[in-house]
């Protein structure tokens, strides 16, 4: 599947001033004092508590797991790493005349999607765009109606399917090139000879299985899948199954408190393989979990990024901007996230054109994206096709308590044979 973004790129800002107002809201673009065109959550008034009355403000929407969902752990911290991140922003002079508030407008998914839409809804005609979308299936219960608005969104999650999404701003590996790192990583520095899949069902989990599977034929190594649910208690399946089974490596793809139940568990019943889990099946807390002793002898993991205490300028600009708080790497990725968006309301702002469909249009001009460091040249091509623009490198980690977030680096950025020689021209799931 060729990508539908990269049509737009050849858009001149001319051209998109007939469909500024595609979607139906209803906003006709106006001229700022500037002459810069806006039309959805961009005002002359300023944004409330910055403190700068010379500028306007430009809204942007949040919706996270914030309450009950497997993620809230994450979830809280990446919001307020993203608070710190636009804060930084309007104190080193906004952009293009503009302020950015991002926290007049969250909201609480509880990591289901019809909760999700329903709130999407409630915010999307205040909003220029979202800094953050929380979970893979939640977010793909408002695709239809983000491309319908044009609006911009930074997904806090990783499926494979943000990258022939036109209007969606991923950063880093996604879990299917992940987990085929991960498999890669699994042969060559483990020796397995066999590989199971236990995940969620949907485009977090079954996108990592996806990867998995395409990594272990490309392997020649045996391969297994087992479905499981979240829940503590619901984890029964994927014990057994992993105690029968026997994999010499297991990719795990679940939230961290489910993590826990099945790594102790199987622990608990003899099963001496390893396991390998996709990024946001860790927590610091699972070193405090009573399954702590079999983390650290079983368990390895991939990430996108570097964590919290690595030495980049990106690093050091994010603890700068939150002292005093406990270590996570939500804070992390909520930072690493909001950067593609800051380039894209830059280029829309110097195209005079903060409208949707502007900002959508700066967004096919990104070339790259300046990550101070946090992460490798090349990554943020947004211009490209899928098979030009996915990111390949990840990592792998193990647990480490003498580290700010409990793990200490095993493997830097690489990229394994599987994804290296992978077309990327679909989702791994679909």
């Amino acid at each position: 599947m060729a990508r539908r973004r990269a049509v737009l790129a050849v858009l001149s800002v001319v051209a998109l001033a007939a469909v500024a107002c595609r979607g139906g809201d209803g906003a006709a673009p106006v001229q700022d004092e500037s002459g810069t065109r806006i039309d959805f959550g961009v005002t002359s008034e300023p944004c409330p508590d910055t403190g700068h009355a010379d500028r306007g403000c430009i809204y942007l929407g949040t919706i996270s797991d914030l309450t009950e969902g497997p993620f809230k752990a994450l979830a809280t911290s990446i919001v307020d790493a993203q608070k710190a991140f636009w804060q930084r922003v309007n104190d080193r002079g906004g952009i293009g005349g503009y302020d950015v508030d991002m926290t007049t407008h969250i909201a609480d998914n509880k990591y289901n999607p019809q909760i999700h839409n329903q709130v999407y809804q409630e915010m999307k005609g205040e909003v220029l765009a979202l800094t953050q979308t929380l979970g893979s299936p939640t977010t793909a219960a408002i695709l239809p109606d983000l491309e319908d608005t044009q609006m911009v969104v930074v997904p806090a999650s990783w499926t494979s399917l943000w990258g022939v999404e036109e209007v969606v701003l991923e950063s880093g590996a996604n879990y299917c090139v992940e987990s085929m790192n991960a498999v890669d990583f699994a042969a060559d520095d483990l020796g397995a000879k066999s590989v199971m899949a236990v995940h969620l069902q949907g485009d977090y989990g079954d996108d990592a299985a996806a990867g998995a599977e395409l990594a272990a034929e490309g392997r020649g190594l045996t391969f297994s899948d087992t479905v499981t649910q979240t829940g503590q208690d619901n984890q029964g399946g994927a014990i057994d199954a992993i105690v029968s089974g026997k994999p010499d490596v297991v990719i795990l793809t679940v939230g961290p408190t489910d993590a826990a139940v099945i790594v102790g568990q199987t622990a608990a019943r003899g099963y001496t393989g390893k396991f390998i889990g996709t990024s946001p099946t860790w927590n610091l807390g699972l070193l405090a979990s009573p399954a702590a002793p079999a983390i650290r002898a079983l368990y390895y993991q991939s990430a996108p990024w570097k964590p919290w205490g690595t030495d980049s300028p990106g690093h050091g600009a994010l603890r700068a901007a939150l002292p005093g708080v406990t270590p996570n790497d939500g804070y992390t990725s909520g930072w690493i996230w909001a950067y593609p968006l800051k380039a894209a309301l830059e280029k829309a702002a110097a195209n005079k054109d903060l409208t949707r469909a502007g900002v959508l249009a700066a967004v096919r001009q990104l070339e790259s994206v300046d990550y101070e460091g946090m992460l490798p040249e090349g990554a943020g091509r947004f211009a490209g096709t899928p098979d030009e623009s996915t990111f390949r490198q990840s990592l792998i980690y193990r647990p480490d308590e003498a580290e700010p977030t409990g793990v200490g680096m095993v493997k830097d950025f690489f990229v394994g044979p599987t994804a290296e020689g992978f077309r990327f021209e679909k989702p791994c799931y679909t």
